[in-house]
């Protein structure tokens, strides 16, 4: 009896032990930045402007700014949660060969951008870049994407404008609903500090919406994109679901490749028609 106890002192121990690591610790297994030196050069294979966008606290942001001659419109593109932009931004020209100028920033503390993390502050400066682009184009031809851990931002940032469209590559429930598939036993509720809630967020988003998931994807579970489809409560949504496809494999499918051009081939290409 005494040495059941004594295990059952070392494994309360341990739980709490991890709890409190998993709640100082999370941003360090949400967020997986790379940094990038102030002065380093982009080199992409079409044409780009770099930026930089100063926030209310002061926090720098960069961004790449990809721009087409006649493009179809824009799209603001919301990355996932390991790099930089000097992996992003030749993930995104991509788009720009469908005639599409993108936007592609980097959150705090990733490549260039600086500032401290929080999720208000992603959300925020998500906002800032929309503003942005709403200098450049009109709001209905402004596309806004999220892949991974952006389609949360995306999403968000979409129920508060009227972007022409929401496209969402392998999104989540919310981040609770992902975090719970890893750490089932944890009371992860009380401890997550982000919880990127798509599922609240999406029932005011106004605009169609597509999402994409790949149904053998280990990060972000086809459940999870598929519960938040299935809570989309606009009539004007389409899931495609990539058989085989992994968290980042799906431009290898031809589903994929179809859909985006499906959904992003009805574009205009007169430039004039931007502010």
């Amino acid at each position: 009896m005494h040495n059941f106890k004594g295990i059952a002192k070392i494994l309360l121990l341990g739980y709490i032990l991890i709890i409190i690591m998993l709640y100082f610790f999370q941003e360090k297994l949400i967020f997986l930045p790379t940094k990038l030196a102030t002065e380093y050069q982009y080199s992409f294979s079409e044409p780009f402007e770099e930026i930089f966008l100063t926030a209310k606290d002061g926090a720098k942001l960069n961004a790449i700014h990809f721009k087409r001659e006649n493009p179809k419109g824009v799209i603001l593109y919301f990355h996932g949660n390991a790099g930089d932009l000097s992996r992003w931004g030749t993930i995104v020209t991509f788009f720009v060969e469908k005639d599409y100028d993108v936007i592609v920033m980097d959150y705090r503390t990733y490549g260039k951008s600086k500032g401290i993390l929080s999720e208000k502050a992603l959300h925020e400066d998500a906002q800032m870049f929309y503003n942005y682009a709403l200098k450049y184009y009109r709001e209905n031809r402004i596309t806004v994407y999220g892949r991974s851990l952006g389609t949360g931002i995306a999403t968000k940032l979409a129920s508060q404008n009227l972007p022409n469209k929401l496209i969402l590559e392998t999104p989540y429930y919310s981040l609770l609903d992902v975090a719970k598939e890893r750490f089932p036993f944890l009371p992860l509720k009380w401890l997550l500090k982000y919880k990127l809630n798509s599922s609240e967020s999406i029932k005011n988003v106004r605009c169609p919406i597509t999402v994409f998931h790949g149904t053998e994807d280990s990060v972000i579970p086809y459940k999870s994109g598929k519960r938040l489809f299935d809570s989309i409560p606009i009539r004007e949504k389409k899931m495609y679901t990539i058989e085989g496809g992994e968290h980042n494999s799906l431009v290898a499918y031809d589903v994929y490749l179809e859909g985006i051009n499906a959904v992003l081939g009805a574009g205009q290409s007169n430039r004039s028609e931007d502010k």
